[in-house]
């Protein structure tokens, strides 16, 4: 039998998880959960549109709900509230507060016997996997994190919230003379300016001081102070036929040394090249949430993260047929 999966809101990321599941045999979609009107949601393979009330009259229709919301303000009350009454994935990706929302979510899941893994995507998640292990075998050296060329949507939309601003994408650049001393073995010291540009792509209302949106982005505290940050202004026409995609992607290093006298060096790096950011996460949220299933049902409980998941759960392969195929 599939397992079956809800979708808990159905912006970029719930579009991509049920894109996602119809790649997957095993899993399918019981129908999306969403705070609008269902009447006005219309999905991209037919699946049924619920309100979000509507969830907690189907616990015993769904094995797992993947929570589709925000960061910022969705996922800290969804998923502790939602681990009540279901098994859960969310993308919790607001590294700081990772520690306080394991604890919340754990607190709830552990009491009503359910399974919840956070924070799962490619970061946190696949690139936490990489630093964890990187880290694990060589013991002395130095984790570097490149994040790029991609989209920030977060950061497209502290833009857009200025004032003068009708539209705007923002792209994180690694900076590659920064990329290749870490690639070279060199251990440098880099500040936050030193590992990445901002570009940011600004359609103007009419009328709109551009020098003074310009001088308000660059000086942005917490997202375009610390950094080289380029604005350049551009039409709406021109925004929507360049720059309408949502790639992303980066880098996890690791360099460090081996030998009695740390005389031999060696770096582990992995990466990703992303078309779509949402649906490459929504693709990690389906495994994890076919892990979820599987673990639930020998009877492991409470909060979670990618690092407590056996790898092989997140194949849809059977353990022998892993082991047969790719060890």
């Amino acid at each position: 039998m599939a397992i079956r999966i809800g979708i808990y809101g159905y912006g970029n990321l719930g579009k991509g998880v049920e894109s996602a599941i119809t790649q997957n045999p095993d899993l399918t979609a019981v129908g999306v959960f969403t705070k609008r009107d269902p009447a006005t949601v219309k999905t991209r393979t037919g699946i049924p549109v619920y309100s979000v009330e509507k969830a907690l009259e189907m616990t015993k229709e769904i094995d797992v709900m993947i929570i589709c919301g925000g960061s910022s303000t969705d996922l800290p009350e969804q998923t502790p509230y939602l681990a009540n009454y279901f098994n859960v994935i969310d993308s919790f990706d607001t590294h700081a507060k990772i520690p306080e929302h394991f604890k919340n979510v754990d607190h709830a899941a552990t009491a009503k016997d359910k399974l919840a893994i956070i924070s799962v995507g490619w970061d946190p998640g696949m690139f936490s996997l990489a630093r964890l292990y990187s880290s694990s075998i060589l013991v002395d050296g130095k984790d570097y994190t490149f994040w790029g060329k991609g989209v920030s949507q977060g950061h497209s939309d502290a833009i857009r919230r200025i004032d003068g601003v009708q539209d705007a994408k923002q792209y994180t650049v690694p900076v590659e003379e920064a990329l290749r001393a870490v690639r070279n073995a060199e251990n440098p010291e880099l500040s936050t300016r030193q590992k990445h540009t901002r570009e940011c792509f600004v359609v103007a209302k009419e009328g709109a001081d551009k020098a003074k949106i310009e001088s308000e982005i660059k000086n942005m505290p917490n997202y375009f102070a610390d950094y080289d940050t380029s604005v350049t202004f551009i039409s709406q026409d021109e925004l929507n036929e360049k720059h309408s995609g949502i790639p992303h992607g980066g880098f996890v290093i690791r360099s460090g040394k081996t030998g009695l006298n740390g005389e031999h060096s060696h770096v582990i790096e992995y990466s990703l090249k992303l078309d779509s950011n949402p649906e490459f996460t929504a693709s990690v949220l389906v495994a994890y949430a076919r892990a979820c299933y599987r673990l639930q049902k020998q009877g492991v409980f409470g909060c979670k993260t990618v690092f407590d998941i056996p790898p092989v759960l997140l194949s849809p392969l059977s353990r022998e047929e892993v082991i047969k195929s790719m060890l």
